[in-house]
């Protein structure tokens, strides 16, 4: 039978328990005081009939609290959990002394070797593990720990060898033995590959919290597996190519390559070679250069800001969408395509089509599935785990400890408008952390630019009353907000108010569908 008591911080506590013990006879076998203010108590050849008349004396101490029995002593427990863990371990694993003897091994030593636990505790670790001399690692000034290549069981393994570090007095050590831990070529292969090896859900890297980020990446990955075009919308820095990326590894073009060409960043004569290559003695080159859509077949073709591409590559990239091939330039031969396009924007494609700036049969050839990448500002609860994880990334690179976002941060981070979203947040927390002292990020860390309106909504100088200018701005609000909420009931959400009064307030400013373009 084990006690454990819980007790307050008295001096002469422990003894006042010991005096009933000793006074009936009680074969105490082990004793363990926890810092946190319990006793345990060890009665091993003692039933909990034969000593229940005594709870109540015990509880009647001065500082007692409680009294009740438990299955395990600290220590007890402690052990236990360690041989678990020592035994799920599919590796071989010895727990060794200062002398290189054996106090503990896994099942997977016994299981090796065919010999019982007990056969092997006391042997020398040496005479079982060659090719390490593990007495004179031991008997060094400055144990290490230390990884060297080494036979068990006529295999080769790699060990490495970890010392037990046992704290004694207040800043002395000694070292108590050593942990040994064994991996096999096979299993070294098999952690490296798992390690190499690309997650099973490509999505499970978006952060989304926020309903609306949520609600993109379940609406990506629904169409991740089709064939057909996708369009992705989203201002700068929303993570449009990371979602596209994400598309691809979730397609059955996985195994395919995922390449990328920046409509804005070049001139459309270089972009056009960069999308068909070009054939053998064009450019006076002796040699052709395959394009883009020849090196992603079988993958994935991202167009990123096709709102930037020229009209006349827009017209030959629909001709080979339409077709399904393309030539080379300075060649007549027609090649097959397979790609699935992926296209991204920042601007409203819809209104560049009706200024006669995008291709009408573009835009519906590539809109077929679209996405819209929400902007950081819309997604406020998202704001502080991707700071977080931020953090967590950047201190690696710079091979530090992680910090902490203080409470002043944190606020100032979810108030910031983000005019470049997720980019911003990014490089703003890598720039704090490269010149942080301290283990805390405060609100005078974040280095960003005011973005503060430059001017007032009400000209100091107005001419009117109070209520005049009131009106003004509230007419100019609701006009601003009547195309995203083009219903009386979805305004008077958004802004807190009643269905009849958002409905007064419209009629009386004359705002409706056939005023306001939608």
């Amino acid at each position: 039978m084990r006690l454990e008591i819980s007790c307050q911080d008295r001096l002469g506590i422990t003894q006042d328990v010991l005096d009933i013990l000793v006074a009936h006879e009680i074969d105490l076998r082990g004793i363990e005081i926890d810092v946190g203010g319990k006793i345990f108590l060890n009665f091993p050849n003692i039933e909990f009939a034969d000593f229940q008349h005594l709870m109540p004396k015990i509880r009647r101490i001065d500082g007692i609290d409680d009294v009740k029995t438990t299955p395990f002593m600290p220590a007890e427990r402690e052990r236990n959990q360690l041989s678990a863990i020592l035994q799920t371990l599919p590796d071989p694993v010895f727990s060794i002394d200062t002398r290189g003897q054996i106090l503990m091994c896994n099942e997977a030593v016994t299981a090796g070797l065919e010999m019982s636990a007990d056969t092997i505790k006391g042997e020398d670790v040496a005479e079982w593990v060659k090719g390490f001399n593990f007495h004179r690692w031991l008997e060094s000034t400055s144990i290490q720990p230390a990884s060297s290549k080494v036979q068990f069981i006529q295999q080769d393994y790699l060990a490495d060898m970890l010392p037990i570090i046992v704290p004694d007095g207040e800043d002395g050590t000694i070292i108590a033995g050593a942990v040994v831990l064994l991996k096999s070529e096979m299993r070294l292969g098999q952690q490296f590959t798992a390690f190499h090896q690309q997650q099973t859900d490509s999505f499970d890297k978006f952060i989304t919290q926020s309903t609306v980020m949520h609600k993109t990446v379940k609406e990506a990955r629904k169409v991740a597996d089709l064939d057909a075009p996708i369009l992705i919308f989203g201002e700068t820095g929303t993570g449009k190519e990371m979602i596209a990326r994400a598309c691809h590894q979730a397609s059955r073009r996985n195994e395919g390559e995922f390449l990328a060409l920046n409509c804005a960043s070049l001139p459309d004569s270089v972009a056009e070679t960069e999308l068909f290559g070009y054939a053998a003695g064009a450019f006076n080159q002796p040699e052709g250069k395959p394009g883009l859509f020849e090196l992603a077949a079988g993958g994935t073709l991202l167009l990123d800001e096709i709102a930037d591409m020229s009209t006349q590559l827009q017209a030959k990239l629909l001709r080979v969408m339409e077709h399904g091939e393309f030539r080379r330039v300075g060649d007549d031969k027609p090649v097959k395509i397979d790609v699935r396009f992926i296209c991204t924007t920042c601007r409203d494609l819809g209104q560049l089509v009706e200024e006669g700036l995008f291709r009408k049969e573009l835009y519906y050839r590539l809109n077929v599935l679209a996405l819209v990448m929400p902007s950081l500002k819309e997604r406020k609860q998202d704001i502080v785990p991707l700071a977080e994880s931020f953090i967590v990334q950047h201190s690696g690179k710079l091979g530090r400890r992680p910090a902490k976002l203080s409470k002043s941060c944190v606020e100032y981070l979810q108030h910031y408008p983000w005019p470049g979203n997720v980019r911003q947040l990014q490089n703003a927390l890598y720039r704090a952390l490269s010149l942080l002292d301290g283990k805390e990020i405060t609100k005078e860390d974040i280095q960003l630019p005011s973005c503060a309106p430059s001017t007032t909504y009400i000209d100091e100088n107005f001419d009117g009353t109070l209520d005049e200018e009131v009106k003004k701005f509230e007419r100019d609000l609701l006009k601003r907000l009547y195309p995203s909420y083009p219903s009386t009931r979805q305004l008077a959400k958004k802004l807190g108010l009643s269905h009849t009064a958002i409905a007064n307030k419209l009629r009386e400013y004359g705002i409706n569908k056939a005023t306001v373009k939608l």
